[in-house]
């Protein structure tokens, strides 16, 4: 079986498939610098691989993967990063939740892989739901998907990029994306602890990371995409089976004098 790419498909075989499942993936991922030991493109690069392994074996369609996200705290020190304002991806994620919704999809999986994307994602979310009563939408984060895939992340920092995780994911699923050369004189502590503002990366990191790459591996990133694959592939099935607690319309008000008899 082979993944189930949107873009692939003739209408007539996507409406079939949506009358079917009525259920999308949508990977969202970001362009921005990972160090000067990994590819620009780390993010999307990792949403475009996981949510493929994952519509192959819950055979769920898969919509184009964003390539840009929400970067805005990479700052300009370091070239390489293409950052969407937050309304922008908000946008963005609620015009394409819409096409799809009219497409036929009932359930949304937004599968997000870069951090700060999950403000503009949550703000798409809401508004989609506002907007179509019966459409389902959920927004996952790659990194934070189970206890053992949130361990594998924040092993060497708590406010990581580039990191021993992230590194070991590239070397498994796209080793072309890593110059292995580089990784001894990559690692850059995490500086955040016990911060109260959230600063950007160009005043916590000298070199566009946070964590240890050196300590990265292909094993430790074969293990990590397992988890994240067969993780998210639960979420799926477990979301697909699910239906709101409540009935209640959206639109529906509340009628005072049948809930409140004087």
């Amino acid at each position: 079986m082979s993944a189930v790419l949107w873009e692939q498909l003739p209408w007539p075989d996507l409406g079939a498939r949506l009358k079917q499942t009525a259920a999308a993936i949508l990977p969202v991922g970001a362009t921005e610098q990972h160090g000067p030991h990994m590819g620009c493109g780390m993010d999307f690069v990792l949403a475009d691989k996981l949510c493929r392994a994952v519509s192959e074996q819950a055979a769920v369609p898969m919509l184009p993967v964003l390539p840009d996200g929400c970067s805005l705290g990479h700052s300009r020190r370091w070239p390489g990063t293409i950052a969407l304002s937050p309304k922008t991806l908000i946008d963005v994620v609620f015009e394409i939740g819409s096409w799809a919704y009219h497409s036929g999809v009932r359930w949304l999986f937004v599968v997000n892989t870069h951090v700060t994307n999950a403000a503009p994602l949550r703000c798409a979310l809401e508004m989609l739901r506002a907007q179509f009563d019966d459409f389902l939408v959920a927004v996952i984060h790659s990194a934070t998907l189970s206890e053992r895939v949130r361990a594998f992340h924040f092993d060497d920092g708590e406010d990581w990029h580039a990191n021993d995780a992230e590194t070991s994911l590239m070397l498994s699923v796209a080793p072309d994306m890593v110059d292995a050369s580089r990784l001894e004189q990559a690692d850059d502590p995490d500086r955040t602890e016990g911060l109260v503002f959230s600063h950007p990366v160009n005043r916590t990191s000298t070199n566009g990371v946070t964590g240890s790459p050196s300590l990265a591996s292909r094993a430790k990133g074969e293990q990590g995409f397992a988890w994240m694959v067969e993780d998210l592939c639960a979420l799926i099935e477990k979301g697909l089976r699910e239906q709101p607690p409540l009935t209640y319309s959206y639109f529906d008000t509340v009628d005072v004098s049948q809930e409140f008899p004087s």
